[in-house]
């Protein structure tokens, strides 16, 4: 009779010393975060990874939309809010020197203000991008790294988006007269050598920076989601994140 259960025990110890070796790598740091999200991959359907990298994206391309695209969305955010263009920066103390320090600071403000105004017209292009992907799309991103999907948001909307950008920056900066106190500016600094006007346009700049703002905090959000999938109360994404 104790030979008939002699496979069983080995087998027994040989689950035991396997669970031991695994919390052993785990514990040292040693397990290997590929071979896991494989495991997890191999365990999903293709609907799951979708319907999870989907609700990701469009939790995380909303959440940037919404903080960015309101007033102060960028202006009150230390980290993201939009500096003025850098030759402007080395000729401000010239410019308040020749009194003009509240035209700069009008225009520091304008700057983030337009960008304000410009970030909810990504919301369509964003979403738009998300139902676009497909399986192969989801299941890179899953194996990625940290900031796969927001690779993923800028390799296919950040032409677009900043395409759509910039007319409405240019709207604003035309309404609330930026462009007109920066082109002032633009030739008060030029005499001292430190631009060309025709080099200078605040649009641009604007535009540049409201789209790495945009994108920074759609990284932020999928930071969130990934570090805490249960927190985010929905069961797809914990199922898909969970693991990872």
């Amino acid at each position: 009779m104790a030979c008939t259960f002699e496979p069983l025990r080995g087998a027994l110890l040989h689950v035991r010393r396997r669970r031991l070796i695994l919390a052993a790598l785990a514990q040292s740091g040693l397990a290997c975060t590929s071979a896991n999200a494989a495991d997890l991959l191999a365990q999903l359907t293709n609907q799951d990874a979708g319907s999870g990298l989907r609700a990701a994206l469009e939790r995380g391309a909303g959440a940037a939309v919404d903080a960015l695209g309101k007033t102060d969305g960028f202006w009150a955010n230390e980290r993201l809010r939009i500096p003025l263009p850098d030759w402007l920066q080395k000729g401000e103390s010239v410019i308040r020197m020749l009194g003009r320090g509240k035209d700069l600071d009008d225009l520091h403000l304008g700057m983030n203000r337009a960008a304000e105004q410009a970030v909810p017209a990504a919301r369509q292009l964003l979403v738009g991008a998300v139902r676009s992907m497909g399986i192969k799309d989801a299941k890179a991103i899953l194996t990625g790294g940290d900031d796969s999907a927001t690779r993923y948001f800028e390799d296919h909307t950040r032409a677009p988006i900043g395409a759509r950008f910039l007319p409405i920056v240019t709207g604003v900066t035309q309404k609330i007269g930026l462009a007109r106190n920066y082109d002032r500016l633009v030739d008060r600094v030029a005499q001292f050598g430190v631009v060309k006007s025709d080099d200078a346009r605040i649009e641009p700049h604007v535009t540049t920076k409201a789209l790495d703002g945009l994108f920074a905090m759609i990284g932020d959000e999928e930071h969130k989601i990934r570090a805490d999938p249960v927190g985010t109360g929905s069961a797809i994404l914990k199922k898909v994140f969970g693991a990872l």
